[in-house]
């Protein structure tokens, strides 16, 4: 059984038990987050498609712990003009672990 849902403006994909790391929730580690904008569930080849959602679906999953992706360098370079600019940037997340899908 797997779901698509948006999770913080992203659709993602989803199956019971599977961790994910998504953009930053305001949620305390510990809790409990329920998502109700599925588009779709599959399960043993019978599929529900949403328009734009699946109506009384939803997905439950806990929150794991906030955290920070590793550090990305962008820089910015023109030659011959001695002009070069580095910068760094750390995306915060939420990791969660999906616990149900319903429908």
């Amino acid at each position: 059984m797997y779901a698509i849902v948006t999770i913080a403006g992203k659709q993602w994909h989803a199956e019971p038990s599977q961790v994910l790391d998504v953009p930053l929730l305001e949620v305390e580690p510990g809790a409990t987050v329920t998502f109700d904008q599925v588009h779709l569930i599959a399960d043993a080849g019978k599929v529900q498609l949403g328009r734009p959602f699946v109506a009384k679906a939803k997905v439950v999953a806990k929150v794991i712990a906030h955290g920070r992706t590793p550090k990305l360098i962008v820089g910015k370079f023109k030659r011959r003009k001695a002009y070069r600019r580095t910068k760094g940037h750390r995306q915060d997340f939420t990791r969660i672990e999906i616990q149900t899908i319903t429908a």
